[in-house]
Formats: structure tokens, C-alpha cells, sequence
């Protein structure tokens, strides 16, 4: 009797989480280009900005076009795209780590990165 409702609160669980990280780097990118959200460039490690053969604002454009990709992939491949979004998380986190600022955005893309992985995981099993 606990198996069926087991599956039926891990599906759900499954597609909130397919839901949530297929449209947050969906929107997040296509904001990288209008800038409505907040200015992103401010996010960005100026030791990196300064090694940039482009500006700033170019650059996030760039990271932009990733999250799309990465949260399209999402939506047709959870298994991979939890995989993607986790390691983006991930490096965003230890970017702004190591740059001392955004402290509390680093902790919160850490956490997002753990729900990310989650979510390549329970995609194997559903």
C-alpha cells in the first residue's frame, strides 16, 4: 500500500523539480539580455571580468544563451540536464566564493545545485 503513494510523491516531487529547473535558467537567461531581474555583470568575479577579451555585459550574454540550453535539456532530458545545473550552480557558487562578494547567493546556488542533482537522480528511477 505505501509503494503506489511512494511513487505517486516521488513523481510529483520529480516534476515540480523538472518544472523549476527547466523555466528558472530559462528566465534567468533570457533576462542576461535585458537586464529586468537585476544587473547581472555586478555577479560576475572582477578578476575574470578583467581577463575578458569582451565586456562584461557581453560575456553574461554568453552565460545567458548556456542557462537556456541547460534548462531546455532539462525539460527533454532531466537525467542530463539535473547533471548541467547542478555543475553550473556549482562553478556560479564558487565563483562568487572566491570572490568574497555574494556570499549568500553562493550558499543559496549551493542549495540549488543539490535540488538540481536531486532531480538527475530521481529522473533515473521515474
Amino acid at each position: 500500500m505505501e509503494a503506489p503513494t511512494l511513487n505517486k510523491s516521488i513523481n510529483a516531487t520529480f516534476n515540480l523539480l523538472r518544472i523549476t529547473f527547466g523555466v528558472v535558467p530559462i528566465v534567468a537567461g533570457l533576462d542576461k539580455f535585458t537586464d529586468l531581474l537585476t544587473k547581472w555583470e555586478n555577479y560576475l568575479n572582477p578578476a575574470i571580468a578583467g581577463m575578458l577579451p569582451f565586456s562584461a555585459h557581453t560575456f553574461m550574454m554568453i552565460v545567458g544563451v548556456i542557462e537556456i540550453i541547460a534548462g531546455i535539456i532539462v525539460f527533454i532530458k532531466p537525467a542530463i540536464g539535473g547533471f548541467i545545473v547542478a555543475a553550473w550552480l556549482t562553478l556560479i557558487a564558487l565563483t562568487l566564493l572566491a570572490s568574497g562578494n555574494y556570499l549568500d547567493v553562493a550558499v543559496r546556488d549551493l542549495v540549488m545545485a543539490i535540488s538540481a542533482f536531486s532531480l538527475a537522480r530521481i529522473a533515473r528511477t521515474v
